[in-house]
């Protein structure tokens, strides 16, 4: 199964000065727990709802004055719409993270590859295979 089979795919990144209450609120209203960070059509890197606990609210910073470039995660892991999802489960794996950008060819960021989207498509996998093979039981 490749990563485009299962990736969210309406995903939006959010600008380097974005402030942090921005990127919190959204990612309240949208009840996701990262937003992909641009600069100049590029993938800079992360916010998760982690980040901002960790890098703002726990050093006791003023969280008004702080920007996604200032809390966000660098160093961005990625996958590739084409990789096999097990290639995204190992990276995931080595890196110890539960979210990967997702990128075409030309290096655009085209989704988002999230644990929870692999189990369901591991559970969806499973479910067909057991009705099939079950099947000559009926």
């Amino acid at each position: 199964m490749k990563v485009k089979q299962i990736m969210h795919s309406s995903v939006e990144w959010a600008e380097a000065n974005t402030p942090v209450p921005t990127l919190a609120k959204k990612m309240s209203e949208q009840d996701i727990g990262c937003i992909p960070v641009g600069e100049s059509d590029r993938l800079i890197g992360m916010v998760t709802d982690r980040d901002i606990a960790v890098r703002a609210v726990a050093d006791g910073r003023n969280i008004s004055n702080l920007t996604a470039r200032d809390v966000m995660t660098k160093g961005i892991a990625y996958c590739r719409e084409t990789d096999d999802v097990a290639k995204a489960v190992h990276t995931m794996e080595m890196r110890k993270i539960r979210r990967l950008p997702v990128l075409n060819e030309s290096k655009r960021m085209t989704g988002i590859l999230s644990l929870g989207d692999v189990a369901q498509a591991t559970q969806k996998v499973t479910a067909h295979a057991m009705k099939v093979l079950s099947g000559h039981h009926s």
